[in-house]
């Protein structure tokens, strides 16, 4: 590779393919792989597919949200399930050593294949899922007839019966459990054997308690901790390695050929396991393909109820629902056919409207961290697109008992950006765009502050101009020559102020202090993702919007994600201080390509310089079709291109898209294992190249 300095690299070419594939089969899983179940209250099973392993605090069977109307931090209750097969006195246990078939769901299904002595082998069926609307996780064993089954199967008569243990806790979420002598009194004297049913109830308080329970074999009281189990994932971050777990005694379900067993995992009080039915359905359009079907499945588990409302948690397992993420994801839930649920999505928030703020992160009841400049825009764009799918008049709709319309909402948002918004936002009256604190944004992080863009950030001014030509469109016809005069002299500032002709490609923000006009703002010549909505969102199209996809294709590119930084010099120092003052990094050079180690000196400052984003990634693709005007050559590399975050969804978390990887090969998964608005952005594009 030849450069300022010639190196000499080895590395793995990724062939595109129009039509990706999932690769799900045994040979290719790892150990470390998981799956996701969740349950449309907030509440989530994260099982690694080497069942009984565990990497992770956040690893559990059931993470319920205790919250009877509200998304909030997740209770761990039980945190790993242990599963042996005694197969006529053969006994081994159930783990990827011996896994023949498995499919991530939901519900997740493992087929094992399990040594019975004498060249015998035995199948068994293990099925997973969460309950709608339940915090409750169940499992039901099966056991194929011999027709059905492969390999030399035992005798039908042979005695096959599996041993399941479910170790225990009682935490929040991002705590630990550690054996001692209170925490023995804690579990041992809050468990006992169940009378009426086979199996067990953990009830430490009357408003939170666990019942194990199956509908066949046997309870053993058996008490038993596991300590120190290992949780490489914090580790590697610093944080405590490892924890501990209880478990109260183990099930002893008979499993004669073609029977079927469940086993059930729950944090409901009047939970009847009698009642039990699988209770998956997929409520959307149908898909064309595999990829297509996998990404529908993806994007259900992150919508949650919100009171009487909607919401979207933004990525599991640590997040909780956010107003930007909310917005964005929501978009690719409207080309899923969700319409329904994302006008109850919209309704939730335009209700948080005040003073043209919305949530930037809400913490259950409490949405005063308004701290974005991009959330109520972003609803905008939420609102003109659902709109385009509404039969009614969708911005007449009521959100609030003063009678306030979604119309009314939009048009709060921009007459308060125009004369400031209690939090700072204000719009520049010489050039008509927006100035933004610092970290209002979506690279928002701070402490250290990596990536501030205080002033005029581009993608703000794309999305402002399409919040204002969608006034334009809806308002009274007295007002709509203001809104669309703003428009254009918003867009005519963007191509003036924001084009770097020797770069190729839109600054990524006029660095300004408050009160500083646009005009007198510096322009960071940074390459970054954000200059790309100018050409998805349609406001910049020819040369202009061809050189930037080609830049974002060159320098930013990586296989299903885009770098957050080119790795470039900048000629307007991007300096990254620690919180005691000192220097962190090159300001001259400010790429960094590995997220990881310590989180404020290493991982926050790599957060938005050269860590790579799955979620900008289809925005790519998008302004890359765009850009050529849909040609069938353009749509057909925008596909390949998309396509590659297929392979994000065969690692890690299986059929889910991770929130970033490392800039620098071999582009490690990090961060989120599942977030929204990677497998939903990556869905509505898709759909949009597909049409």
């Amino acid at each position: 590779r030849y450069a300022e300095s010639d190196q000499q690299v080895e590395a793995t070419i990724l062939f595109l393919a129009s039509d990706p594939q999932n690769n799900f089969e045994p040979q290719v899983l790892r150990e470390d792989d998981l799956v996701l179940l969740t349950n449309g209250i907030g509440g989530m099973a994260r099982l690694c597919v080497d069942l009984g392993r565990v990497k992770s605090k956040y690893d559990c069977v059931l993470g319920a949200n205790l919250h009877s109307s509200l998304p909030v931090d997740r209770h761990i209750f039980a945190k790993r399930i242990r599963i042996w097969v005694n197969a006529d006195g053969f006994i081994s246990p159930l783990d990827l050593k011996n896994l023949a078939s498995f499919e991530p769901g939901p519900p997740a299904i493992w087929s094992f294949l399990a040594l019975a002595g004498d060249g015998h082998t035995v199948e068994i069926e293990v099925r997973a899922e969460m309950l709608e609307g339940q915090n409750t996780t169940v499992f039901h064993f099966s056991r194929p007839t011999a027709a059905q089954a492969s390999g030399k199967q035992l005798p039908a008569d042979a005695d096959v019966r599996l041993t399941v243990r479910v170790d225990i806790e009682d935490r929040n979420f991002h705590w630990e459990t550690k054996r001692n002598g209170a925490a023995e009194i804690h579990f041992s004297s809050n468990t006992r054997r169940l009378e009426q049913q086979i199996g067990f109830i953990f009830m430490p308080a009357s408003d939170r308690q666990l019942r194990v329970v199956t509908n066949d074999g046997e309870y053993h009281p058996a008490p038993e901790w596991s300590e120190n189990i290992p949780h490489p994932i914090e580790a590697s971050r610093g944080q405590t390695g490892s924890g501990d777990a209880f478990s109260p005694g183990w099930f002893e379900l008979p499993l004669p050929t073609g029977a079927n067993t469940t086993l059930a995992v729950t944090a409901e009080p009047d939970y009847a396991i009698e009642k039990l039915a699988s209770n998956f359905k997929l409520q959307s359009e149908p898909a064309h393909n595999a990829f297509e079907k996998d990404l529908l499945k993806a994007a259900h588990a992150f919508v949650v109820r919100r009171d009487r409302g909607k919401s979207v948690i933004a990525g599991y397992p640590w997040f909780l629902d956010w107003g930007r993420d909310t917005f964005i994801a929501a978009r690719g839930l409207l080309a899923a056919g969700m319409v329904e649920d994302v006008k109850k999505i919209l309704v939730t928030f335009a209700r948080f409207e005040k003073d043209g703020t919305l949530p930037n992160t809400i913490h259950g009841a409490d949405a005063s961290n308004r701290d974005t400049s991009d959330a109520p825009l972003w609803f905008g764009i939420l609102c003109e697109e659902l709109a385009a799918l509404s039969a009614v008049n969708f911005y007449a709709t009521p959100v609030d008992e003063a009678g306030r319309t979604i119309r009314d909402v939009l048009q709060s948002i921009a007459a308060n950006y125009i004369k400031g918004t209690p939090n700072g936002i204000q719009m520049d009256a010489d050039s008509a765009l927006v100035w933004s604190p610092s970290h209002f944004t979506w690279m928002d992080t701070n402490h250290p502050a990596g990536t501030p863009r205080e002033g005029y950030p581009i993608e703000i001014q794309a999305l402002w101009i399409r919040l204002l030509r969608q006034l334009t469109k809806i308002a009274e016809p007295a007002e709509q020559k203001k809104w669309s005069s703003l428009a254009d002299r918003a867009l005519a500032s963007v191509e003036k102020l924001f084009w770097l002709e020797d770069r190729g490609w839109f600054a990524d923000v006029l660095l300004a202090k408050p009160r500083i006009i646009a005009r007198d703002a510096q322009a960071s010549d940074a390459l970054r993702s954000n200059c790309l909505f100018t050409v998805s969102l349609g406001l910049v199209s020819g040369e202009r919007a061809q050189r930037c996809v080609q830049a974002a294709q060159q320098y930013l590119v990586v296989p299903g994600a885009l770098r957050s930084l080119a790795p470039l010099p900048v000629s307007v120092p991007l300096p990254i201080n620690a919180n005691g003052g000192g220097l962190l990094n090159d300001p001259k050079n400010p790429y960094w390509p590995r997220y990881e180690g310590d989180e404020d000196t290493r991982r926050k400052p790599a957060y938005h310089n050269g860590t790579a984003w799955t979620w900008t990634f289809p925005v790519f693709c998008e302004a890359l079709a765009q850009a050529w005007n849909f040609s069938p050559d353009a749509i057909g590399a925008a596909r390949a291109y998309l396509g590659s975050a297929r392979r994000l969804m065969n690692e890690n978390c299986l059929g889910q898209i991770p929130e970033v990887l490392d800039g620098d090969a071999p582009h490690m998964q990090r961060g989120c294992d599942a977030q929204a608005w990677g497998v939903t952005e990556t869905l509505r594009v898709w759909k949009l190249l597909q049409r």
